[in-house]
């Protein structure tokens, strides 16, 4: 199964005060925008998504058809076949994706110690 790119993605307090410190550990930005109250830092292959008054808690974040640079893959899993691969393996999904549609979907899971995941397809 091919999840695509992975990042952390961490609900924060203060956007500037993380973006600060998060380019003292060498991320610079790559996306996002204060004013849209989210930016993705990089730090060569690491990524890290910081969000304000997005989300309650961190969570780690895949996205399908996306290489680490947020450029499109040749060749990906969709994630309503991901969605699919994990329901049979017996795989809780917290919020499905409707499987008979295309394109940007997104689902969410836990792992056992109660973790989110999200698998964010864009394209």
């Amino acid at each position: 199964m091919k999840l695509g790119a992975f990042s952390i993605s961490l609900s924060v307090k203060d956007l500037q005060k993380s973006k600060d410190f998060y380019e003292k550990l060498g991320f610079v930005q790559m996306a996002g925008s204060i004013e849209h109250n989210y930016l993705i830092m990089k730090n060569g292959d690491h990524l890290i998504g910081l969000f304000q008054a997005m989300f309650d808690g961190n969570m780690l974040t895949f996205n399908p058809g996306w290489d680490q640079n947020a450029q499109n893959l040749e060749s990906f899993d969709d994630v309503r076949d991901i969605q699919k691969h994990l329901k049979n393996q017996g795989v809780e999904i917290d919020k499905e994706t409707d499987e008979t549609t295309s394109g940007p979907a997104h689902i969410y899971l836990k792992d056992p110690d109660g973790n989110m995941i999200l698998i964010d397809q864009h394209r």
